[in-house]
Order: structure tokens, then C-alpha cells, then sequence
């Protein structure tokens, strides 16, 4: 559900190794698509000439699995619109940048259903059918991911398994809350500072100032995280930083990629989530603000 970036590339790699997959588009990635096929160029070369493609999920019927890969702002009406697609066992693995998907979806399809994951690729559509993979953040998988709560199942463990067998890295872990706030902590700040510099993380990273702004970015989000309840380890900022060096330098967050193109940006549930939460609980984001402030002109795109 949403073949952009994220569901475009884990699509096809399922897809090369055999597996069913059915991708929900829409506008000329739907028709190309359709008419061209899918193709990653980039860190990966994948070229699939022929795939399955709808915008109605009423054409699919019932799924063994559903990767929810929408939007933050789409997510209620996808979720929605998920009805058809969900069988008796049907689970649905929401692998968004927010922290506060899989509680939205579990609202409209029922508790037990939503694994919530978090990916640690950049990949965005570089033209309709075309999806451009950058290669992983160094010393991550590319997916985390686990139930709600709990972490580890034979769900979930099935669900990495069909990842590895299509060469796809992935994850089970014991704390999904810890899991998806830490990839939040490094996601928020990166979307943050990639957009108001306008420049990919290469120069953000190795500019003084705008390397200070990323690390307090990082370490707002993560106050906030800890206030919360949330059982950060005490090194995390470091840890973030040391993955957010190893990030391929050319890596745009996707808030960028949307604002260079004139697209909705996500960022009411990203900065916009951190300056929210950090009010409820009294700590202040400074950082998170401004960006919120400077960038929510452009929210509803061009």
C-alpha cells in the first residue's frame, strides 16, 4: 500500500525472488507501472518488466500481508481503505517514519493486526516507475520491525524471514516503542535539517553550524522520548549521530525530496509530532519549532 520509495524498493525485491506481490499506486507511477514495469537503479539494479499494479485494493481481495508505506498524511484513509485487502490473518506491517502509525491503524482494523516497523534505506521515486535506492544506513538493517508492545512473535518472525530469503535485511526486536523511537530521534532530525538547508545530509553533516543544529534536532527528539517513558539508552544521541555519518552523503531525507518537487510534507507528524508531544510534557524544542514554523508554508505542497 504505496509504492513510493520504501514500498516500491521492498516490493520489488519480494518480487524478484517470486513472491505475489500486488503494488497500490496511483497517477503516472501507477501507469508506469502498468505499461513499463519497476525498475531500481541506484545502490541496486532490479528491472521487473511485468508487475501487478492497481489503485483500487477492491481489484486484490484478501492478502497474507499488507506493507503499509503511505504517507503520515494519508495514513487514516489508507487505512481505511485497506478493508479488501484483509483476511482472517491478514497483517499489516506499517513501515512509516512517525511514532504514532500503528496506534492510528490499529483504530480502524482492530488490535492485533499492526506490526509496526521502522526502514533504514533512503529511496524515492526518481521519475514514474523508477525507484532510486541509495543503499542502507551503515550499521542498521534495512528493516526493524516487531509487534506492538511485545516485539518478538512467530509473526513477526515468519514476516523476516520472507524479507532475508529476498535479500532484504531484516530484524525482529525485543522493544518495538524503543525500536521506532530511536529510528524517529534520527529520521525527525534529519527530515528537520535536510529541508531547511535544502542540501542533502552529506553537507548538512559537515557544516559546524548545521551539524550543531542536527545534533540538538536529535537530541529534542530524544527528551522527548525519555519524558515519555521511553527507555532510550543513555548513548543515543551518539549512536544516531554515528549512524547519520555513516548515511550515504548524496541521501535526502524524503520531507526534502517532497519540498524540491512541490508535494505535501510530512511534517505534522514529524517535527511537528516532537514540538506536540514535547508541549504535553513540558519540554521545550526550540529546534523542532522553528523548522515546524519555517517549513509549514509549504505543507500542503506547491
Amino acid at each position: 500500500m504505496g509504492a513510493g520509495g520504501m514500498g516500491g524498493y521492498l516490493g520489488a525485491k519480494l518480487a524478484a525472488v517470486g513472491q505475489d506481490v500486488i503494488f497500490i499506486a496511483r497517477g503516472a507511477h501507477l501507469r508506469a507501472l502498468r505499461e513499463t514495469g519497476l525498475r531500481i537503479s541506484g545502490a541496486q539494479s532490479i528491472c521487473l518488466p511485468g508487475v501487478q499494479a492497481t489503485h483500487d485494493p477492491r481489484e486484490v481481495g484478501a492478502c497474507d500481508q499488507v506493507l503499509f508505506c503511505v504517507k503520515l498524511y494519508d495514513t487514516d484513509t489508507a487505512a481505511a481503505a485497506l478493508q479488501p485487502l484483509m483476511g482472517e490473518h491478514t497483517c499489516v506491517l506499517t513501515v512509516q517514519n512517525g511514532i504514532e502509525s500503528a496506534a492510528r491503524i490499529a483504530r480502524t482494523l482492530g488490535k492485533g493486526r499492526v506490526p509496526a516497523g521502522a526502514a533504514y534505506f533512503p529511496a524515492s521515486i526518481a521519475s514514474p516507475g523508477e525507484i532510486a535506492y541509495l543503499g542502507c544506513i551503515a550499521g542498521k538493517p534495512h528493516l526493524a520491525f516487531g509487534e506492538p508492545g511485545a516485539g518478538a512473535s512467530a509473526r513477526a518472525d515468519a514476516l523476516a524471514a520472507m524479507f532475508r530469503d529476498a535479500g532484504v535485511d531484516a530484524q525482529v526486536c525485543d522493544s518495538t516503542e524503543r525500536m521506532l523511537w530511536e529510528k524517529f530521534c534520527l529520521v525527525v532530525a534529519t527530515s528537520a535539517t535536510t529541508a531547511l538547508a535544502r542540501q542533502p545530509i552529506g553537507v548538512v553533516r559537515g557544516d559546524a553550524d548545521l551539524r550543531w543544529m542536527l545534533a540538538e534536532a536529535v537530541a529534542e527528539a530524544a527528551r522527548v522520548g525519555r519524558r515519555a517513558g521511553v527507555a532510550l539508552p543513555d548513548d543515543l544521541e551518539r549512536q544516531v549521530l554515528r549512524a547519520i555519518d555513516g548515511n550515504p552523503p548524496a541521501g535526502k531525507a524524503s520531507q526534502l525530496v517532497d519540498l524540491e518537487r512541490g508535494r505535501r510534507l510530512e511534517l505534522d507528524g514529524l517535527s511537528g509530532a516532537i514540538v506536540r508531544l514535547g508541549r504535553a510534557l513540558g519540554v521545550p524544542t526550540p529546534v523542532h519549532a522553528t523548522v515546524y514554523a519555517a517549513l509549514k508554508p509549504y505543507i500542503d505542497g506547491a
